[in-house]
């Protein structure tokens, strides 16, 4: 008998995420298809529940079809959250080994894993270096290799490139890309250079827009969609969305959903201004309005 496809790597329904008591994420569903997945313009909310860090309050959200928590506990999944807090008197070495042996590894193969790892991501020169006294590069490294040598097969990033100057981000990118060749690795980041390392590697890209996931496909194809734009819509969302067509592009709206609607227009000859101007003749009001591919500026 053939094998059963793979578990989505990534997979929600009508999750609803709070930070501080307000919705950071609220009623988002999605479904990831390929094995290294950028997940773009997402709340910083969703890494946490991804991760196991922050509880949903309502719906779910699973990790290799498990809950993050068992994904987690079982070995299946690992993490490497953005500049989490770290002992400054340790280790690289001593960081990534805690990593390994938190992950149930004795304590022999888990120094044997955290080495292995540091090399992947050629940290070994700074092993015995102490966390306080290295580069942010370095310890947002360090973070990876951590969650390399848990042994996970499914990697879950956030983007270790934010804030560093590109001269740094493009070499760095490229030694993370190739560490995690092997594992199936999902990256949360607000946006990424089509050109980088980490998105040259994905096979699959989604694009979060509050909660909605507006364009899921290749990378390379959601960039060039730069006669594309996502909308949030209030008023009669159908006439606008039929004005568009009307025009020559095409709209496709989220049937159902409570006000202001995500709309997805393919521009065709139309501009921007004109979709304002359809709006209004349709009694309809556009109170957003984005750039899909801006995502990978």
């Amino acid at each position: 008998m053939p094998n059963p496809p793979p578990l989505a790597l990534l997979a929600a329904s009508g999750l609803r995420v709070d930070v501080g008591g307000w919705p950071a994420i609220d009623g988002l569903s999605l479904a990831t298809t390929g094995d290294r997945v950028l997940v773009l313009g997402a709340a910083r909310a969703l890494f946490e529940a991804a991760a196991g860090l922050r509880a949903p309050s309502r719906g779910e959200i699973l990790v290799e079809g498990a809950s993050p928590r068992a994904a987690m506990s079982r070995g299946v999944a690992a993490c490497a959250p953005l500049d989490p807090p770290m002992p400054p008197a340790w280790t690289v070495l001593q960081y990534v080994t805690w990593s390994a042996r938190v992950a149930g590894h004795p304590k022999a193969t888990a120094r044997g894993m955290a080495g292995e790892a540091l090399e992947r991501m050629h940290l070994g020169g700074v092993a015995g270096t102490k966390l306080g006294a290295v580069a942010p590069a370095t310890r947002r490294g360090t973070v990876v290799a951590a969650a390399i040598a848990t042994g996970a097969r499914t990697l879950l990033v956030e983007d270790p490139l934010t804030g560093l100057p590109s001269e740094a981000a493009r070499p760095f990118a490229r030694v993370i890309a190739r560490a995690l060749g092997e594992h199936r690795v999902a990256v949360f980041a607000g946006r990424m250079p089509l050109e980088s390392p980490l998105a040259l590697a994905a096979d699959e890209a989604l694009l979060i827009d509050g909660a909605e996931v507006s364009a899921q496909g290749a990378p390379g194809e959601l960039a060039a969609s730069e006669r594309t734009v996502a909308l949030r819509v209030y008023g009669n969302v159908a006439a606008f969305a039929r004005g568009v067509q009307a025009a020559g592009g095409h709209a496709e709206a989220a049937v159902g959903a409570p006000p202001p609607v995500h709309v997805r227009v393919e521009l065709g000859p139309l501009a921007a201004r004109d979709l304002l101007r359809i709006a209004e003749e349709s009694h309809a009001m556009v109170v957003e309005l984005r750039l899909l591919a801006g995502a990978f500026g």
